[in-house]
């Protein structure tokens, strides 16, 4: 099989993993030598095989596994093609496509072959390759197996600017069932681990007067939920996500639509779940870490333990809550504002700078580039006051697609 074979399959294999920015990491480039970069406008963009845009060389290093995961694709039971990269093959494809500015960086995954040892030690070579043979600088991230030995573990930190362990299923229960070489203990117990060591070498960076300490997976960790998989509703997985976040220090939690698979278990649904379900939960997961919301209140937009799939969380918990509504953009502070449906935390920002000098008026709204029919009806304004807060037709003209919500859009103006 051929290298250009081996790269369709295992690029294919690895697009059902999320976990893949590639944000939050130290700053570098190769001015005083190497190769790649951690800076300017970002991660550029590569594409998988099925078209799908992605930040990075995101591949697995072998789609073989010894583990039989229900919901794999790549399970050991699963009648799919095979292949694996070697090491050299790894690190020509991520030097070959960098040069030609096609990535800035390497997503790494592996199914497990051998051991878990065996295994994460061929990850570990490839980054190690990459930085010390060829003076690489671009972003790499790769996939930890929580029962490696800790002597790769730290090794991997070494060379990676993220590593991810992935937690797969929001109950232990439901990871029992479908994935019984998992142990959601062992995961935590790793995740754990890898906080330490992250948390240690800031801490050692920070009272470090001369020598450089040794780094360790500067960007963090992160791991990735399937949803739609088992039955837990998306209460339980926000309260898993806001555990972890918690518990783990995690920059990310990715949420994985559920995807069916050929000759899949009868344990497993027969469909995938409305892809719109995994966009609420990310902006839910949002709220929660930047806008100041409880999970309870999140969920309070909702009905049954289900976000609204209608309406984004925000607004769907702002027509809920219509007596702490309308919001004075000119004297509300920064809390109340970034609870305003259709307002972003850097939206916030620049109505908080521009009321210093002027009152706002909705004519500013427009030149922010917000959307006027989600925010009008939450709002006063210089020259505003809503009408509409209390009437009952509100939701309706609220949901994306409606023909009030079109004809609020800005559209280009013609010339004849």
């Amino acid at each position: 099989m051929d290298l250009r074979q081996k790269l369709e399959i295992l690029a294919d294999a690895a697009k059902y993993d999320a976990s893949c920015a590639s944000s939050g990491t130290a700053k570098r480039d190769s001015t005083r030598g190497g190769l790649g970069s951690t800076e300017g406008m970002g991660i550029c963009h590569a594409y998988a095989p099925d078209g799908r845009c992605i930040s990075l060389l995101k591949i697995l290093l072998t789609n073989a596994c010894a583990f039989d995961c229900a919901y794999c694709v790549n399970r050991a039971s699963s009648n799919v093609r095979r292949a694996r990269f070697t090491v050299a093959e790894v690190v020509k494809l991520t030097l070959d496509f960098y040069r030609r500015n096609a990535i800035e960086g390497l997503f790494l995954s592996s199914g497990i072959t051998r051991s878990a040892d065996w295994t994460m030690e061929q990850l570990v070579l490839v980054a190690r390759t990459l930085r010390e043979e060829h003076g690489f600088q671009g972003y790499i991230h790769l996939k930890t197996i929580p029962d490696a030995a800790s002597e790769l573990v730290e090794e991997a930190g070494r060379w990676a600017d993220r590593l991810s362990i992935n937690i797969e299923l929001p109950q232990a229960e439901s990871l029992t069932a479908l994935a019984p070489e998992k142990n959601l203990s062992e995961i935590k117990k790793a995740m754990g681990g890898l906080r330490t060591r992250i948390e240690g070498a800031q801490n050692a960076a920070k009272s470090a007067r001369r020598a450089k300490p040794p780094r360790f997976a500067p960007a963090g960790q992160s791991t990735q939920m399937i949803v739609g998989a088992d039955a837990s509703d998306d209460a339980t997985i926000l309260g898993t996500a806001t555990d972890l976040y918690a518990g783990y220090r995690l920059k990310r939690v990715y949420y994985s639509a559920y995807s069916p698979i050929p000759d899949a278990s009868r344990v497993l649904p027969p469909i995938a779940p409305p892809l719109v379900r995994e966009h609420r939960l990310y902006q839910a997961d949002w709220l929660l870490r930047f806008y100041g919301f409880s999970q309870a209140e999140v969920m309070a937009g909702g009905d049954g333990g289900m976000l609204d799939l209608s309406l984004d969380p925000k607004t769907a918990w702002a027509l809920k809550h219509r007596a702490d509504f309308p919001v004075d953009l000119n004297r509300a502070p920064r809390e109340r504002l970034l609870r305003v449906p259709g307002l972003g935390s850097k939206t916030v920002e620049k109505i908080l700078g521009a009321r210093r000098h002027a009152a706002i008026r909705a004519e500013d709204l427009a030149r922010l580039r917000v959307s006027l029919a989600k925010v009008l009806p939450f709002v006063i304004t210089a020259d505003h006051r809503p009408r509409l807060l209390d009437s009952g037709g509100l939701r309706d003209r609220l949901i994306p697609g409606t023909a009030f919500v079109a004809a609020a859009r800005p559209v280009q103006m013609s010339l004849f």
